[in-house]
């Protein structure tokens, strides 16, 4: 299970072609415990602040959601 600290956050409001019906959405970039950084979505419409523990929750096409930890 990956999990990591939240590093930096934005909230996408005009996204790409392919993702504009999940608009807005919060992309990050977690700092990984196991070391390196991994830009992701965040899990539906949970909002995470910088600093905040997550898990990663699931894939989906090649995109890593995570949401808050605990």
């Amino acid at each position: 299970m990956q999990t990591g600290i939240v590093y930096t956050e934005t909230v996408v409001h005009s996204a790409p072609e392919q993702f504009v019906a999940e608009a807005p959405y919060q992309l990050v970039i977690v700092a990984l415990d196991g070391g390196g950084r991994l830009t992701a979505r965040v899990v539906g419409n949970e909002r995470v602040a910088i600093g905040d523990a997550v898990v990663l929750d699931h894939h989906r096409e090649g995109i890593a959601f995570f949401r808050r930890s605990g």
